[in-house]
């Protein structure tokens, strides 16, 4: 079985629920692949290694259909292997607020979001990594009816 890194195989990376209900590939290219082998070593990996328990990834590569059957962004860096949902609640050991400040305070990453969720928990952390380029940029997420906001962390 090929894998992403120690702790996440390919299988796991590019699974979709959305990709096999609505039969749309769901494969990275080679570059995606670089980029997804990338933040799973800089980003996963030592999150992995601090908390020494298993951490689920709830999504993580999405082909540009996939992308758009989610409702993701446009410019998604899902798209470009270079982005990952991680959910601690689904195997527990672990919370969505202590993943989210320790990549804020220990890691590089791109983006960091606190998706949805409470001011306690997040539902699930988004991060981003780049191979270059990668701007720290932290975010809240809060939905309005059927719109989403992202405000700038304070805190």
């Amino acid at each position: 079985m090929e894998k992403i890194s120690p702790h996440i195989t390919y299988i796991e990376a590019t699974h979709s629920q959305t990709a096999i209900k609505y039969r749309k590939e769901n494969i990275p290219n080679d570059q995606q692949l670089a980029a997804m082998r990338l933040i799973a070593e800089k980003v996963f990996e030592p999150v992995r290694a601090h908390f020494k328990t298993p951490i689920a990834i709830t999504s993580f590569f999405r082909s540009k259909q996939v992308n758009a059957l989610v409702g993701g962004s446009i410019n998604s860096q899902h798209t470009k292997g270079e982005a990952m949902d991680i959910n601690a609640a689904v195997l527990g050991g672990v919370t969505n607020a202590e993943i989210f400040s320790y990549i804020k305070n220990h890691l590089l990453f791109d983006q960091l979001i606190w998706e949805f969720g409470d001011d306690q928990n997040p539902n699930w952390v988004h991060v981003s990594y780049k191979n270059t380029g990668n701007k720290r940029q932290i975010l809240k997420s809060k939905r309005n009816g059927h719109n989403i906001k992202y405000e700038l962390w304070i805190g």
